[in-house]
């Protein structure tokens, strides 16, 4: 079973459809014992960083994902649920994070409109296992508006953000929604339940 980290502001349903076509189990929950028993978290998410971190913070959500992450878990972040991953936010104030991965989420600056949208390259930056058979230069799906601009845990850039993906060891992220990128996206998908055992 994989968990989709139900704190309500995630696009559930195109994820949980995505991950099922990768011959997952996706079950949308936010009870402790259910995170627990998973081989893998999805942390999805749409909106903002501030609103989003409150409703992690209810019920020490955030918190148990943290301990679970640290402890093995293999945890995939997605657009905001990727943001929330990082140390701090600038969206609006400043905001602590999860603190999984090392950055900080600002303000998009390298591109003529905000939010981003639509279809953009994927430059590869380093090997890594959640981009495996994944061609460089591959197109995939953004909106957003905020990134973490830079990160040294980075594996893929894209001319708005050098910190389009990152991973560090069981914690991977993605800025882009590979639930909306077609194939390439779902071979992400096929990647993070492999890094899982599920795959």
């Amino acid at each position: 079973m994989i968990a989709i980290v139900d704190y309500g502001l995630g696009n559930v349903r195109s994820v949980a459809r995505a991950l099922a076509s990768q011959g997952a189990r996706p079950q949308l929950t936010a009870d402790h014992d259910e995170l627990v028993r998973s081989e893998g978290l999805v942390l999805p998410g749409v909106g903002a960083f501030a609103a989003a971190l409150r409703n992690l913070e209810s019920g020490n959500l955030g918190r148990g994902l943290v301990e679970l992450a640290r402890k093995g878990k293999p945890l995939l972040g997605v657009c905001l649920g990727y943001q929330l991953l990082f140390e701090q936010s600038a969206e609006h104030g400043r905001h602590q994070g999860l603190g999984l991965l090392r950055g900080e989420v600002v303000e998009v600056s390298r591109a003529e409109h905000l939010p981003v949208t639509g279809w953009c390259r994927l430059r590869q930056l380093e090997w890594s296992p959640l981009l495996a058979g994944v061609a460089d230069d591959s197109y995939f799906y953004f909106v957003h508006s905020y990134t973490p601009e830079a990160s040294p845990d980075a594996i893929a850039a894209a001319h708005h953000t050098r910190a389009a993906a990152a991973g560090r060891l069981n914690v991977q992220g993605t800025q882009f929604h590979p639930e909306k990128s077609g194939a390439n996206g779902l071979q992400i998908y096929a990647n993070f339940l492999a890094m899982c055992g599920a795959g």
